[in-house]
């Protein structure tokens, strides 16, 4: 008998890339796609035939057998829902920040820490935020070789990580149009404000990064620091990453480690002008790592510049991967 696998956003941005990587990597199951009641009724083409949309509500998920859900609607759809859906009996993976940080549900990146998938006591695991997770997949492989000192981030995130009315304020604002999503205009210009500010004066985006970092790489004291900027480009965050080690390193065995790791392709040859950028990422699943040097102004010191696409690699496909590791326990 086919699984049964419910979507939960099934029409907004990231809804539908869960459609198309589900199709990519071709897991058969029975699926039923869920969203507001301003989409319901709607029909989504999928695996080659039409589904129509049904409307989330306390009844979707009672009695219908299904072993996952996949939530992408936002956190008080998942505050609401997740618990309903994984009391029904189904393993849910939300892509919402609303469970990331409850410590009964892990916070999941499979090439990272898969481990953390051997508990889910809730029912519910988290998919951590689109910018932590191209960060982590590098990161975790150079913190295991040499013990990772602190982090600072400096991230250049797409507008498509603000959902698809931060994608049409950067379409609407090329011709002139004001900002409906954003604070500021997005064409031509950079917004160092993703999310609310905090009393800490960190932004929520930014306190995301440096909590989410922490969680997942198990070093809940690690020293953490983050400035997160919307800048107009539609798909792809690029991240700047500056690490200081506990131990000594060269940049012939960073090289050696991020090339054995899962997940990240380097692309770093600046006489030639070649290094990641958004444009290049844009469709594909990789997390590409470039501009790898010295920061010789502190002791074992290393520059990087991570891409990866923010809806791909930074939610969709992620999620899917979770999945598939927890198909793949099943199967054990």
């Amino acid at each position: 008998m086919k699984r049964k696998i419910a979507i939960i956003g099934a029409t907004g941005m990231v809804g539908r890339m869960f459609l198309t990587v589900l199709e990519e990597h071709g897991i058969d199951a029975d699926y039923e796609l869920f969203a507001s009641s301003r989409s319901a009724g709607s029909t989504l083409t999928f695996f080659g035939k039409p589904y129509v949309v049904s409307e989330l509500n306390e009844s979707s998920f009672a009695g219908k057998g299904f072993s996952y859900a996949l939530f992408s609607a936002g956190g008080a759809i998942s505050e609401k829902y997740a618990p309903l859906a994984a009391e029904a009996g189904a393993t849910v993976i939300d892509n919402s920040s609303q469970w990331r940080m409850d410590p009964t549900v892990p916070l999941v990146v499979p090439e990272v820490n898969p481990e953390a998938l051997s508990s889910i006591p809730k029912g519910i695991v988290a998919n951590p935020n689109c910018s932590t997770i191209q960060a982590v997949v590098p990161l975790k492989a150079l913190d295991d070789a040499f013990g990772i000192k602190r982090i600072v981030y400096s991230t250049y995130q797409a507008v498509s990580g603000a959902g698809q009315k931060g994608y049409q304020d950067l379409e609407d604002g090329l011709c002139g149009a004001l900002p409906k999503k954003f604070p500021h205009p997005i064409a031509g210009n950079c917004i160092p404000h993703i999310d609310v500010f905090l009393p800490n004066g960190y932004t929520k985006e930014e306190q995301k990064m440096i909590d989410e970092t922490r969680k997942i790489l198990s070093r809940p004291d690690l020293r953490v620091t983050a400035t997160c900027v919307r800048v107009p480009v539609y798909h792809g965050h690029s991240e700047s990453i500056n690490v200081e080690f506990e131990r000594p390193f060269t940049l012939e065995e960073v090289y050696r480690v991020l090339e054995q790791k899962e997940g990240v392709v380097i692309c770093d040859d600046p006489k030639n002008n070649v290094y990641p950028m958004p444009i290049n990422a844009a469709g594909t699943d990789p997390v590409y790592v470039g501009r790898i040097r010295m920061d010789d102004s502190v002791e074992n010191g290393l520059n990087f510049w991570c891409v990866a696409d923010n809806i791909r690699k930074g939610a969709a496909l992620n999620a899917v991967q979770i999945m598939e590791q927890l198909i793949k326990g099943e199967n054990k």
